[in-house]
């Protein structure tokens, strides 16, 4: 019978017919989302021979959202993954002038996701900039509600900007500001707490997996008490937390200046296993390493709170809304999410299903139009095409 997944005792309960909530998408989400469905089902059907399924729930966010009910993100959403605890998403448009900077970042704000998870490697066949693309495996922990997208910042020539300029000047005594007449103001919020529950999700995940290099990646040289309070918290925790682990050599805690690892990991990506980073450093880190195995169309991902259980696995690319509904775009960061939420239920049966397929179909240069346009006499599959494939590469698994 179809059922909630439950959170009991840190750890997730998951039924055999688990209602997932999910987020079509917007712009090409549509073109992805049937397909990806499609995939996942087969999947789980080949994995457990009908013993084990999904049972989907739409939920609505973004254009069609807005279209239907006149909200972008209905509190109705909300509450059904919060009491769901697992959803997974396509892109969403971001409204324009409608008081949401961004609808991913209100998800991860409201839902308390603090953990972004990307997982970068490379597959056989994609095309990339580097020589060696097949020495980038490195997963990403990313701080997902501090630093600058708390959104906390005033404009150029407010009232509220004056406000906070005056106090600065006067209370705290700060000479620093070059343009106080021109200037706007951000804050740039980062804790102890939130970067301690960030980088234990890191190491937990590590040992977990069997890795033993986790790298905390800061800008501590210059922002000594955010980015440097972010390293001294990680170093900090795992000496108090994680003794027996460093004592045995099962965990190397190190950290790397944020514009040094983006040197590092073109040089020596392989010196790199699991990093934890800053919200901003992460940001520009996720989509850096995701070009290096050929971009962010084959880069999954998830936002994840594991101390609640609540996680929301998401595309990481945009809309692309030059080809919606056209049949031309690339699923494989929606697949290779499911991929990942499957793991995060402990169906890893159906996630190794999801990853062999994907493997073998990119190998062998069966690609949508992004990837055949940069290899020499590839043809370029629609969406559904390159799902049938993936579909019968499933199916062929023994």
């Amino acid at each position: 019978m179809a059922d909630k997944i439950l959170f009991e005792k840190g750890r997730l309960l998951v039924p055999d017919a688990p209602i997932i909530p999910y987020i079509q998408g917007d712009g090409i989400g549509v073109d992805i989302w049937e397909n990806a469905q499609l995939v996942f089902d087969k999947a789980v059907e080949k994995a457990y021979g009908g013993h084990r399924k999904v049972v989907w729930k739409e939920v609505l966010a973004g254009k069609k959202a807005a279209d239907l009910s006149g909200d972008w993100l209905p509190d109705e959403t909300l509450a059904t993954i919060k009491s769901h605890l697992v959803a997974i998403k396509g892109p969403l448009e971001t409204p324009v002038g409608e008081g949401i900077r961004s609808l991913n970042v209100a998800l991860r704000q409201e839902l308390d996701l603090y953990a972004c998870l990307r997982p970068v490697r490379y597959f056989k066949g994609v095309p990339s900039p580097l020589k060696h693309p097949e020495k980038t495996d490195i997963t990403i922990f990313r701080e997902n509600t501090e630093d600058i997208y708390a959104g906390i910042e005033w404009g150029c020539g407010t009232a509220a900007v004056q406000k906070v300029i005056d106090f600065l000047q006067k209370d705290m005594q700060v000479d620093k500001i070059r343009f106080p007449e021109s200037s706007a103001i951000g804050i740039k919020p980062i804790s102890k707490q939130g970067s301690e529950r960030l980088i234990r999700a890191a190491i937990d995940y590590a040992l977990a997996k069997g890795l033993r290099r986790v790298t905390l990646v800061h800008k501590g040289n210059i922002q000594k008490f955010t980015e440097g309070g972010f390293r001294k918290w990680g170093y900090e925790l795992a000496q108090r937390e994680y003794v027996d682990e460093l004592a045995s050599g099962k965990l190397i805690i190190q950290d790397v200046i944020a514009d040094n690892f983006l040197q590092q990991i073109l040089l020596f990506p392989e010196k790199f296993d699991v990093v934890a980073l800053t919200n901003l450093n992460g940001d520009y880190a996720s989509d850096t390493l995701a070009a290096q195995v050929g971009g962010i169309g084959i880069a999954p991902g998830a936002n994840i709170n594991y101390e609640t259980g609540h996680a929301i696995f998401e595309a990481t690319h945009g809309t692309a809304p030059d080809i919606a509904g056209q049949n031309r775009a690339n699923p494989c960061s929606l697949i290779l999410s499911g991929a990942m939420l499957f793991d995060y239920i402990g169906w890893s049966e159906a996630s190794h299903l999801l990853t062999k397929a994907i493997e073998k179909a990119l190998f062998e240069q069966k690609v949508t139009g992004d990837f055949a346009s940069q290899l020499e006499g590839a043809p370029a599959l629609t969406t559904s095409q390159f799902a049938e494939e993936l579909l019968a590469n499933i199916e062929k698994c023994s």
